[in-house]
């Protein structure tokens, strides 16, 4: 079976994304480097209670991207085994 550019016979990237293993891991992941970023940037400005409304969106943005990067790797992974 011919698959199209992105996809393959198995399924589409953004299925094996959403693979509960996967998610499980990059939730866990995001929380751990997610977590230690916010406290190195953020805890000054939480402990003095001057967190602004941006900073909250950036700490949000913060915990996104560990998860991003750790679900790119592990479809890659998954995939460039097949």
């Amino acid at each position: 079976m011919n698959a199209s550019p992105g996809r393959s016979a198995e399924g589409s990237w953004l299925a094996t994304a959403g693979r509960p293993e996967i998610v499980r891991r990059s939730l866990r992941i995001a929380a751990v480097v997610g977590t230690t970023l916010v406290a190195i940037n953020y805890t000054d400005r939480f402990l003095a209670g001057t967190l602004s409304s941006f900073d909250w969106i950036k700490m949000g943005l913060t915990y996104l991207v560990p998860y991003c990067v750790s679900t790119y790797a592990a479809v890659e992974a998954v995939r460039g085994v097949r």
